[in-house]
């Protein structure tokens, strides 16, 4: 599709912490198995293949968190799987239907939600650290927010400067675009949402200095079989964890530097990954979190560019509108 914008949040500053996983989040480290027979395919240079366009189309109808009266079960029975394939078609007749269309289409799968763990499938609670950043945190997808009068008062999606990590591997209503590309030592993540590329070295060098902070982090990948396992740390704790731009999402939750995020992408057929995340900021989470999904192949998927940045006028409206609308109610009108 083409381009559209928005959201991630702010600020923070701690100690540095790190939680062992549950048993629990340690179980969803297992790969799902590939069918009989089939071998994972190899790149010339002798590592598995991971690369292809991967885009989480397939995934806009299923909520990041987890529909209370599911409780603890992942998985939809037949039935809720034919409603939830019903309610996707009727979504994207409604999107798409008219001369622009608002979304991209998207399918069901048999998922209850990308949450795993907590085993409820809910986000965790925040620690009062976290509800202080939380409270502290600007931008169009907070709730109740409707003063807007400098950029500041934006997250750094809205901006247009990254969606920032955990969320950039999560999907949003369009924009879905995942490319994997690799050569020898390196593994490039594509995301067409903001147009950004992880370059994620797998040569064995050490992470960055302490004092380096980035957006996106700073990531190490590894091997371990079939399997790519990346580690990203040395966050600045200026975006957001997650945001309603997810389906099912919390509205808003903050991140700090301390974050930690561990990924795992196991090729499971020539079409398919099995991809799982695991989330830990001991700051402001009271327990870590995990998500995992299939993700598919789709080399037909075409990637646009994400011209935000040149053209998001939508902070300009926003400030506009919001001193606007209290001009008036200042005149009493």
């Amino acid at each position: 599709m083409t381009q559209r914008t928005l959201r991630t949040a702010s600020l923070a500053i701690g100690i540095a912490l790190i939680v062992a996983w549950t048993p629990r989040a340690a179980e969803a480290q297992q790969p799902a198995a590939g069918p009989p027979g089939w071998t994972p395919p190899m790149s010339p240079w002798g590592e598995p293949d991971l690369r292809g366009i991967w885009p989480l189309n397939h995934l806009i109808s299923t909520p990041f968190q987890r529909p209370e009266q599911f409780g603890e079960r992942r998985y939809l029975t037949d039935e809720e799987f034919a409603a939830a394939q019903k309610r996707a078609e009727d979504r994207n007749t409604r999107f798409l239907a008219g001369a622009i269309p608002q979304a991209d289409a998207g399918q069901a799968i048999r998922q209850t939600s990308l949450l795993i763990d907590p085993p409820n499938g809910r986000f965790p609670a925040l620690t009062a650290r976290g509800q202080d950043l939380y409270d502290a945190m600007r931008g169009s997808y907070k709730p109740g927010q409707t003063v807007f009068d400098t950029p500041e008062d934006f997250d750094s999606w809205d901006r247009c400067i990254t969606r920032g990590l955990p969320v950039s591997m999560l999907p949003r209503n369009y924009n879905n675009g995942i490319r994997i590309m690799q050569s020898p030592g390196y593994v490039v993540i594509l995301l067409e949402m903001a147009h950004e590329a992880r370059v994620i070295p797998t040569d064995g060098r050490p992470a960055l200095d302490d004092p380096i902070r980035q957006y996106l982090g700073e990531s190490r990948g590894r091997w371990e079989g079939s399997t790519l396992v990346v580690e990203t740390r040395n966050f600045n704790g200026k975006t957001a964890m997650t945001n309603l731009g997810v389906p099912g999402s919390p509205a808003l939750t903050p991140s700090t530097p301390n974050l930690r995020v561990t990924e795992r992408f196991t090729r499971t057929a020539d079409d398919a990954i099995d991809y799982q995340i695991r989330v830990e900021d001991p700051e402001i989470l009271t327990t870590g979190w995990s998500a995992a999904y299939p993700m598919r192949r789709d080399d037909d998927y075409q990637m646009y560019e994400y011209a935000c940045h040149e053209g998001n006028t939508a902070i300009r409206n926003y400030i506009e509108t919001s001193r606007f609308e209290r001009a008036r109610q200042k005149a009493g009108q």
